[in-house]
């Protein structure tokens, strides 16, 4: 064989390895993670929140805007799906004041948004799991109804104390039968009072902490989820 022709050959065959040790170092290499398209807050997510303003079953009206802020991350699979200080807002969709004779006070409030840090919005459906932060109150129903305790035990006080007090001026004024005469006329006016008078009215202040429940699956976007910066 000629040299020129074996220089040829030799050196279409060193080009062809060249040219297939990029190709195969691409198959050998794996493909960068993506980030996935979307993420979703699983159904049931309970989501620690607390409140940027006072509701009170005295002054609210239903309608009324309620605003809230997350008080600590929610992760899952190692992913933030909602940072600590991301605004929440609702609603009050149920109010009632408490009775004189009976109904105790209550508020429904439903959370409808979530605003993160950056200004992407996600629309949701939220109600009240539970709400730690405030003393005297408890859940009623599942729709998560903040209901004020019942007060039977500080009226029939009430009854009692007033009948105490007409005793005792009875006794002063005319001995042992003027006390049951007081005695009857104080339990009377203690009763006239413990049925003119509202029960307690649910109170929660500004800060106070509620447990937002999210009651169906939400997709959110990766790629538009920032941290807040405190």
């Amino acid at each position: 064989m000629p040299k020129l022709t074996f220089l040829l050959l030799f050196s279409a065959f060193a080009m062809g390895q060249a040219s297939s040790a990029p190709l195969q170092q691409a198959r050998d290499t794996p493909a960068p993670a993506t980030e996935p398209a979307s993420l979703t807050i699983p159904a049931g997510t309970k989501v620690p929140v607390a409140l940027k303003h006072a509701i009170s079953t005295k002054s609210g009206r239903e309608g009324d805007a309620v605003y809230a802020e997350t008080t600590f991350p929610v992760v899952l699979d190692n992913k933030v799906l909602i940072p600590a200080g991301t605004y929440v807002q609702g609603k009050i969709s149920h109010i009632q004041r408490p009775g004189r004779i009976k109904g105790r006070a209550e508020v429904l409030i439903h959370f409808t948004t979530l605003i993160y840090p950056n200004g992407y919005t996600v629309m949701l459906p939220g109600s009240v799991e539970n709400v730690p932060g405030a003393d005297k109150t408890s859940m009623k129903g599942q729709e998560g109804t903040i209901q004020q305790d019942s007060q039977k035990g500080e009226k029939i006080g009430t009854v009692a104390s007033a009948a105490g007090t007409g005793a005792v001026i009875g006794g002063l004024s005319q001995g042992g039968k003027g006390a049951a005469i007081g005695a009857g006329v104080g339990g009377a006016v203690g009763t006239v009072i413990a049925l003119l008078t509202r029960g307690n009215d649910v109170k929660l202040d500004t800060g106070t902490t509620l447990e937002m429940f999210i009651q169906r699956a939400v997709e959110i976007d990766p790629g538009r989820i920032v941290t807040a910066v405190k």
